[in-house]
């Protein structure tokens, strides 16, 4: 019998055929980021001492994924690097919304068929003076009836998050970032960097998540070519390991204190505020039916505290770092 899906047709065609550089960007895309969640999880994996738990699943309307997660370890309080693959139909409310950034969407083909790809990862350290940090890179493309793009776009990014400020930390991350993106567009840097800024912002605290790095959403066609684009979020992604685990070496194994412990838990308040208030990510993935719940909301830390009224001391450490949260520096 012939393949009735999308889903059913990129199956038949990863197993018979494999995926190579005349594949459609979508099985390329998953093809990559598949490899370097593998690569991601066996550095961790080197650094900790412990295993991933690895968990694969399926959606019943085509896709699933692998959630890659790691509690209590030696390094990582809490650890998740998680793909998900998303096939699915898009009803004219939701067409006609997405066409606002995407004029390319087809305005006649109701309801539309969709793939949604992501690979997302956040590390939450034990050691307070090591940073949490996040990444996401993804792909998402509507599709016409026999399986061919009918529209596409890449985003992706990654932050950092610390609950005590390194500069030398800061300066290292934005620097592997920023030259990832100078390989492609120097004006991708500054305008990547002030996105994330703006994104990763706690707007009913006034602050950012953490000291930033880079954000990206909707790049496509009217920004540049598939091939140009899929480059460019290949070189991001690659960087992650060289930005992150200089800076995680350093710091896993410094003292620290119970107040710095505290601290670090109001921290992580924090962010979960950001990830269930604000972030778009998570509220698409909850509102995507047949979602998995369990790997949407893997970015949230072990533990975390929420204290009434808390301030830190005037001139301390804790303060420096809400006063760059709440002015944004520059680092490179």
């Amino acid at each position: 019998m012939e393949p009735r899906t999308v889903a059913d047709l990129d199956e038949r065609t990863k197993r018979e055929q494999g995926v190579d550089d005349q594949s459609p960007m979508r099985l390329r895309m998953e093809k990559f980021i598949r490899e370097q969640q593998e690569a991601i999880v066996f550095a961790l994996e080197q650094i900790d001492g412990k295993s991933f738990q690895r968990d694969t699943w399926t959606r019943p309307h085509g896709g699933g994924g692998l959630s890659c997660v790691l509690q209590e370890g030696n390094v990582f309080e809490k650890a998740g690097v998680n793909i998900s693959v998303v096939y699915g139909t898009l009803p004219k409310g939701a067409v006609d919304k997405m066409r606002v950034n995407h004029r390319t969407i087809s305005d006649e083909e109701h309801p539309l068929d969709f793939y949604a790809l992501g690979l997302s990862l956040v590390l939450h350290p034990r050691n307070p003076m090591a940073p949490t940090v996040h990444l996401n890179y993804r792909y998402f493309e509507t599709m016409r009836a026999d399986g061919t793009p009918q529209a596409w776009w890449f985003g992706g990014g990654s932050d950092l998050t610390p609950s005590y400020l390194f500069d030398e930390d800061a300066v290292h991350f934005h620097r592997a970032l920023k030259e990832a993106c100078d390989k492609h567009d120097k004006a991708y840097y500054p305008r990547f960097k002030r996105w994330c800024d703006e994104y990763f912002n706690n707007k009913h605290r006034g602050e950012a998540r953490g000291v930033g790095g880079i954000f990206f959403d909707d790049l496509d066609a009217s920004e540049s070519d598939a091939e140009n684009t899929f480059a460019f979020v290949q070189d991001c992604l690659k960087s992650f390991l060289p930005s992150y685990l200089p800076i995680v070496e350093r710091r896993k194994d410094m003292p620290f204190t119970e107040k710095e412990k505290e601290w670090q838990q109001v921290r992580r308040g924090r962010y979960v505020e950001f990830n269930l208030v604000h972030d778009r990510g998570t509220a698409f993935g909850l509102n995507v039916p047949g979602s998995r719940v369990e790997s949407i909301l893997m970015s949230l830390p072990l533990t975390a505290q929420w204290r009434y009224m808390y301030e830190p001391d005037p001139k301390s450490r804790e303060q420096r770092l809400l006063d760059v949260l709440q002015n944004p520096k520059e680092w490179v």
